[in-house]
């Protein structure tokens, strides 16, 4: 015989399709049991769950920006979460993301954003200092919710020059990122590749880049190779160090994100740059 926990559950899953009454006479429980335990301990329950599926829904469109709701849906239920429609809308408007396809780009002023032609191509190598700068934006999942971690990174020798965290996946954390590289390196006349994420598509960004002197570059819609390289650390981060970390509060985020920049900068070492840290092959060429 199934738990009165276990009925709650059932019933919690069926509701949207049959009556409350009806479903707590079938399993023998009374409805102010069922809405009880719904108060003491069901909302944090589907909290968290919301937390699980939020990094999934990320992780998915970290990979196929082209996915709307309904696919979304698909893919989640490929992963075994099989959860409604509504639920998808609601936690991909909760995050800010939605599909690049068949989006009408917003207008400001009678001006529409702005995409820049695919200047890099992929030529990934033997580029020199501050002659290709590339930057993305990657979710960070926390024991409250999410932050987001925008960097930008040097394909001279893959170091990441300047990078900003915030609670909002919005245009102002793409902005401080660029004006943190702006105070550190020479520029003018540097390739800044990003993908094409609203932030990169603001009219803002394309003015403030031209402003600069830079030549602005993005990556294909819904390619993330053409971005590899950014991706690739992150990839780095998230398996090297943010997957081990066992309390997951936004300031143990923020303090490892930090140190492993530092690490990942100054100590770890690259086979493409003759076994050195970026830092350290940077200075060994200047010498």
């Amino acid at each position: 015989m199934p738990t009165y926990p276990d009925r709650y559950q059932i019933i919690e899953e069926m509701k949207d399709r049959y009556p409350i009454t009806w479903l707590t006479e079938m399993a023998k429980v009374e409805r102010s049991g069922y809405y009880k335990w719904i108060k003491n301990g069901k909302t944090s329950s589907r909290k968290q769950a919301d937390i699980v599926l939020k990094e999934h829904i990320l992780s998915i469109h970290q990979k196929y920006k082209m996915y709307g709701y309904p696919r979304m849906k698909i893919a989640l239920r490929e992963k075994g979460f099989h959860v409604n429609h509504k639920k998808v809308y609601r936690l991909m408007c909760e995050l800010g993301i939605h599909s690049i396809i068949r989006k009408k780009r917003r207008v400001w002023k009678n001006q529409m954003s702005r995409v820049f032609d695919n200047v890099l191509k992929r030529q990934f190598n033997e580029r020199t200092e501050n002659e290709v700068f590339v930057t993305d934006i990657t979710y960070l999942p926390t024991k409250s919710g999410f932050l987001y971690l925008s960097a930008v990174q040097d394909l001279y020798n893959n170091e990441i020059v300047a990078w900003k965290i915030s609670e909002r996946n919005d245009l102002e954390l793409v902005m401080d990122t660029l004006q943190e590289l702006t105070a550190k390196r020479n520029v003018y006349r540097s390739i800044i590749h990003s993908d094409q994420g609203f932030q990169y598509t603001s009219i803002k960004y394309h003015q403030t880049v031209e402003q600069l002197g830079m030549i602005g570059s993005h990556s294909r819609k819904g390619n993330c190779h053409d971005n590899a390289c950014i991706e690739s650390f992150f990839s780095h981060f998230k398996s090297e160090c943010l997957y081990l970390l066992h309390d997951h509060s936004a300031d143990e985020v923020r303090q490892a994100v930090e140190e492993y920049i530092y690490f990942y900068n100054y100590q770890r070492f690259q086979k493409r740059l003759n076994h050195l840290a970026p830092i350290e092959y940077r200075h060994q060429m200047a010498a």
